[in-house]
């Protein structure tokens, strides 16, 4: 017979396994593909000698450059633009009845829970009947869109750990609404303003469903340029390409969770006092 020690030693051991099974099956490819970016042959399959060569070449075609200042600029600005949309959205919200609010806040789960492929769509077609000239700005718009909701939901929680009586007070005090607005209620919800403006900027940053139907002729970003690029066959600048995005959203992530990770340690600690 086995005992219970031992049954939960061999659940464990089974439950561990089949996690590393399955980031393993996720993971892999991209392992892979990052190794081969160093690859100095051009061969997909067989390793020759470690190279940046790819990386050289990747970081000095005009096409790659081009698409990289659009994808960054594009993420800055719909980061920013959005944060400051989401912020005063989620202010708002927060002063709301209580059904007005369910019924806004249910709204705002509509881009987030929608698949890519309708939000990319029903921009374009919303672009299109406004006689907006798809390019630049509707790339810029679409990515805005999308990022305002996830903004909301990062700023939301704060609002909701703020006391109200701190605001009711600076008015009392004398201070006009916007004084009391800068002094008072972006201090207590910046941590969860600077999350939602990382948090948009990353997903900005690897957006390829909506901008591909938002986008016109010679505007186009990282993930559009590797699409086109894969057509005409799979180029080791492609790896050189995927393997800086995925670093750079990889690390972004990583400041992302430990932030909100702190914040939830200083929720607790208040909880307790």
């Amino acid at each position: 017979m086995v005992n219970k020690n031992g049954e939960s030693r061999l659940s464990l051991w089974l439950q561990k396994g089949y996690l590393f099974l399955c980031f393993a099956f996720l993971y892999a490819p991209i392992v892979i593909l990052m190794i081969f970016s160093f690859n100095e042959s051009k061969s997909r399959g067989q390793w020759t000698g470690f190279s940046f060569k790819w990386y050289q070449e990747a970081f000095h075609n005009e096409q790659i450059l081009s698409a990289l200042y659009n994808t960054i600029l594009i993420a800055v600005l719909a980061a920013v633009i959005a944060t400051i949309i989401g912020t005063i959205a989620a202010i708002g919200l927060q002063d709301l009845g209580k059904v007005s609010k369910y019924i806004a806040l249910e709204v705002n789960y509509f881009p987030v829970i929608n698949p890519d492929i309708v939000t990319g769509i029903s921009l374009m077609l919303l672009f299109i009947f406004s006689k907006i000239e798809l390019g630049f700005v509707t790339l810029l718009l679409a990515h805005i869109s999308f990022c305002i909701p996830y903004v909301v939901l990062s700023v939301l929680p704060k609002l909701k750990q703020m006391d109200n009586n701190l605001y009711e007070a600076a008015l009392d005090l004398g201070a006009t609404p916007m004084y009391a607005l800068r002094k008072v209620i972006l201090p207590q919800i910046m941590p969860g303003v600077f999350t939602g403006m990382l948090l948009a900027f990353t997903l900005s940053l690897d957006d390829f469903v909506v901008s591909f139907f938002t986008t016109g002729n010679g505007v186009s970003n990282l993930s559009i340029t590797i699409y086109n690029m894969v057509r005409r066959g799979v180029s080791p600048q492609i790896n050189a390409i995927c393997t800086v995005m995925f670093v750079t959203v990889l690390l972004l992530l990583v400041i992302i969770n430990i932030r909100m990770n702190r914040e939830k340690k200083q929720m607790q600690k208040m909880d307790r006092i």
